[in-house]
């Protein structure tokens, strides 16, 4: 897949050079950025550069142009801008960097990087180390900003630059052939294949001071470096992840090849990777070593032909529970159960760390064990053995506990000899409010049930009572006098401005309870304050026995302070009357066809509906008194989220109508029947403004009352038929004319 995405990239850049019309006609709208390596992103951006393309906005708008996604062509510039950042890490063709030191194309950089791990990878716990070659943040890509090595092995394909200066200037850049030869002209052919740099760099200036004799004075000055680095061959066997043969870069050690094939696999050993060459074994790689202490032990640098063998692993261990980093962890010869859960980065703070279980595996069956501190040191895992760190208790061994009236309630230590009078001193000792005549310890008995020891608080302080040896999970409880006994509240009722129930204080005065409660309100009065208070000895046999002590006060309004006052106990209710002389303006609303509707204050106790339509002007000439109607909120109230209350003057108008059909007809109609059904729970009272009018003072002409509405309706001429007929309408009236 990755070979058909480079080829397309490629032919991309290839376009650019042809014509715009053949470039219209290829289409490389699948192009997907994230399934190509930093090796063929950076040979793309190579090859652009040659053909002259060396601006990004020209390869950026020449690939739109060519189909490919905007954020496809978005991640291109993104990726290679990271890797030039990271100065070409990767390998490719002749890419150079500020050394003059040129790279051949690899297969190296990472093969894992850009591809997701499998359902199979993620689930259950881990192989301690497979991370470190799937992370993508960590390639092992060799560092070629550093001088030449000088053990470093000159081979075919190599790159050697070559300056004199001084007396003689001259520089060559040579190639070693496949024969190990390079050719300096005026000298000949020098054989360095095989050769360190240090040697072939002895070699060649033997060789050439023959013909430059000013080397052997001085006056000439030799420099000798590598510039292209070639690539090898290196085949990795064995349970790696993907095996195979890799092209790598001369300068590539082991952990660059083996992040290159993505690791041990999961039967491939992390402690025993063997490095192959000439069929002996030059090296055996720890990737532990690296992991847990950083040190890259035996991570020789690679050469042509070399093998990197990965074996099967000869021991693996699970680790689980309470350790920091729980996983399967390869084990070698000599290491104990104390390396394996250094392996795992210790115990977690809530291990259990005096005893390990783990499960065996016999030639039949399983077993279980269990390993003591004591011989973590000594004991050797077996191969398939699953330690088991579990968690510690939630118990304490030695607490104890105190509640209620004291400074510090809380846990404390059980210390040898700790008895109650010690652990009330711990606590810094009782508050003020603690009940001396009693407390209790709950204790748990040996065998887990509950036992409950009383004490006198006060005789236990003085020491005239024996002190008592505290046990583990004793748990003191001393309570407040607040807590045995109801809430002391008194409440005040009526003419104050915030009644309530307040908090019962000693000394608590009437005069300090009305003030507590905002004062008198204006129409209070002072002069008969009810006080009534519990009955505590009634004879509960007695017919007449009293419910409560009743007291009539009088109090200065000003609430100055006196000698003579009355002291409040607690649950008096104190009632305040209002002033049999004050009356707060009571208000009737006038509606409808009067010459001045609106608010009406009430003159006196004995104003009536004449009265009232009298001030406000009479009747218009447009009046239907015959309709009029009388709302008092009162008696039944309907609930005002009643969607079917009668409260609009339709409904009013419907309500009287009915009523009237009803008084009239013998039988009740529909209509007459819904209404009077709403009538049950109406506000309105039956008036007869007629008569009112014609008899004012009379018994039809009642009183009005705070809140009262009098509505007087415009007269119609219309008739509404509405119920059981036909087509319900309404029709002009005329008079004389029948039903």
């Amino acid at each position: 897949m990755k070979k058909h995405l480079l080829q397309f990239l490629i032919l991309l850049l290839i376009g650019f050079a042809v014509p715009a019309t053949v470039m219209a006609q290829q289409n490389f709208a699948n192009v997907k950025v994230d399934e190509l390596s930093d090796a063929q992103v950076l040979k793309v951006i190579k090859d652009a550069e040659a053909m002259g393309f060396t601006s990004p906005q020209q390869l950026e708008q020449m690939a739109l142009t060519r189909g490919m996604k905007p954020e496809e062509v978005q991640k291109f510039k993104l990726r290679a801008e990271k890797l030039k950042a990271q100065g070409g890490a990767v390998q490719t063709n002749s890419t150079t960097n500020s050394t003059g030191r040129e790279l051949s194309e690899t297969t190296q950089g990472g093969s894992l990087t850009n591809e997701k791990r499998t359902d199979e990878e993620e689930k259950g716990p881990k192989i301690f180390g497979s991370e470190l070659f799937k992370n993508g943040n960590i390639t092992f890509e060799p560092n070629l900003r550093i001088a030449t090595p000088r053990n470093y092995v000159v081979g075919p394909d190599d790159k050697l630059i070559i300056d004199l200066t001084g007396d003689n200037e001259v520089n060559y850049n040579l190639t070693v052939s496949t024969e190990g030869i390079i050719s300096l002209p005026y000298v000949g052919r020098v054989a360095v294949g095989g050769l360190t740099i240090e040697q072939a760099s002895a070699k060649i200036r033997s060789a050439m001071l023959r013909t430059y004799p000013a080397l052997a004075s001085g006056r000439t000055s030799l420099a000798i470096n590598l510039g292209n680095i070639r690539s090898i061959k290196v085949t990795i066997t064995g349970q790696a992840t993907k095996t195979g043969t890799y092209t790598l870069s001369s300068l590539s050690s082991v952990y660059n090849a083996l992040n290159a094939a993505g690791g041990p696999s999961a039967n491939g050993s992390f402690r025993n990777i063997q490095v192959i060459r000439g069929n002996r074994i030059v090296a055996t790689i720890d990737v532990y070593d690296f992991i847990l202490k950083g040190l890259q032990t035996n991570n020789i640098r690679l050469q042509d032909q070399d093998v990197i063998n990965i074996p099967t692993f000869d021991k693996r261990v699970e680790v689980a529970g309470e350790v920091k980093n729980p996983a399967f962890f390869e084990v070698v010869k000599g290491e104990t159960l104390r390396n394996v859960i250094d392996f795992a980065s210790g115990f977690t703070t809530e291990a259990y760390t005096a005893k390990i279980k783990v499960f065996q595996n016999t030639a039949k069956e399983r077993r279980i064990s269990d390993i003591s501190d004591a011989e973590f040191n000594t004991y050797s895992p077996q191969n398939g053995d699953k330690f088991i760190v579990e968690a510690i208790l939630e118990r304490f061994e030695n607490r104890v506990e105190i509640t209620g009236s004291v400074f510090r309630p809380g846990v404390y230590e059980l210390e040898k000899g700790l008895t109650l009078k010690a652990l009330i001193t711990k606590a810094d000792g009782l508050t003020e409010d603690a009940f001396l005549n009693r407390g209790y310890i709950n204790r748990l008995n040996p065998d887990q049930t509950a036992s409950l020891i009383s004490f006198d608080v006060a005789k236990i302080l003085a020491g005239t009572e024996p002190d008592i040896a505290l046990l583990r999970e004793d748990k003191i409880t001393i309570s407040s006098i607040f807590d045995l006994r109801e809430e002391y509240t008194v409440s005040i009722q009526g003419e104050v401005r915030a009644p309530g129930s307040f908090q019962y204080a000693d000394n608590l005065k009437l005069e300090d309870l009305i003030q507590m409660a905002g004062g008198f309100k204006e129409g209070a009065t002072p002069n008969r304050i009810e006080v009534a208070r519990r009955v505590r000895n009634a004879d509960p046999t007695s017919k007449k026995a009293q419910t409560a002590t009743l007291f009539t006060l009088n109090v200065d309004r000003d609430l100055k302070l006196t000698t003579d006052t009355f002291t409040i106990q607690p649950f008096d209710i104190i009632s305040v009357r209002s002033s049999e002389s004050y009356t707060v303006q009571r208000q009737v609303k006038l509606e409808g066809e009067v010459l001045y509707p609106g608010l009406y204050t009430i003159a006196n106790k004995d104003e009536r509906i004449s009265d009232l339509i009298k001030r406000a002007g009479g009747l218009t000439v447009y009046a239907y008194a015959d309709g009029a109607s009388l709302k008092r909120p009162g008696a039944e109230k309907v609930n005002p989220n009643d969607k079917n209350a009668i409260n609009t003057k339709d409904e009013d108008d419907k309500k009287l109508l009915g009523l009237k059909r009803a008084q009239e007809a013998g039988v009740k109609d529909t209509l007459a029947v819904d209404i009077e059904q709403k009538l049950i729970q109406s506000d309105l009272v039956g008036i007869n403004l007629v008569r009112i009018l014609d008899r004012p003072q009379s018994k039809y002409d009642i009183l009005v009352e705070d809140g009262d509405i009098i509505r007087v309706p415009k007269q119609l001429q219309t008739v509404k038929v509405t119920g059981e007929v036909l087509s319900p309408n309404s029709i002009v009236y005329l008079p004389g004319k029948g039903l």
